[in-house]
């Protein structure tokens, strides 16, 4: 098995294709947690049913602020006709070309079959992994381990207060 990025390292920033003519990068979205979602492919059954779920819970995931990001080296065609099928309500995001780039620099790329690992990341407003999980390929991981992130990560901003600002930093 793949070693992905663990908590504590800067989550690497990327650009890729939502639709043939949109980019959404991980910078776009500072200050919000993000839900990083590796799967291997579209259309597979573990995948489309790892997705449906998600979908489903995406209120849950809102709740705590987040956005949820899905990720494989599928093309965004590929990622179009998916998320119509599955009725999928957020962003399917191509690492199609340079294939993997994104999800080797999460640890997160299977060699051997050119798709990503079945791999998990929250990463919080600050673009540091907050928590990351690497599912067996087979295996849909459900969603407990990134809700329970979300919760930890809410509770230690309620905590901690609002993020001080190190730029005005004397």
């Amino acid at each position: 098995m793949a070693t992905i990025l663990t908590a504590g390292t800067a989550a690497p920033d990327f650009k890729l294709r939502v639709t043939p003519d949109q980019w959404l990068s991980l910078s776009d979205l500072k200050g919000r947690p993000v839900i990083l979602a590796f799967y291997p492919a579209d259309f597979s059954p573990v995948c489309g049913d790892q997705m449906v779920l998600y979908n489903e819970i995406l209120p849950d995931f809102r709740e705590h602020g987040a956005e949820l990001l899905g990720i494989s080296v599928d093309g965004v065609w590929c990622h179009a006709a998916f998320a119509k099928s599955r009725n999928l309500h957020f962003p399917l995001l191509s690492d199609f070309e340079p294939k993997g780039a994104v999800a080797r620099s999460y640890g997160a790329y299977r060699e051997e079959e050119g798709v990503c690992e079945r791999a998990l990341f929250v990463i919080d407003g600050n673009g540091v992994i907050f928590w990351s999980y690497l599912s067996p390929v087979a295996v849909n991981p459900g969603a407990d381990g990134i809700l329970e992130a979300l919760e930890e990560l809410s509770n230690r901003s309620e905590q901690n207060g609002p993020a001080e600002d190190s730029s005005h930093a004397a």
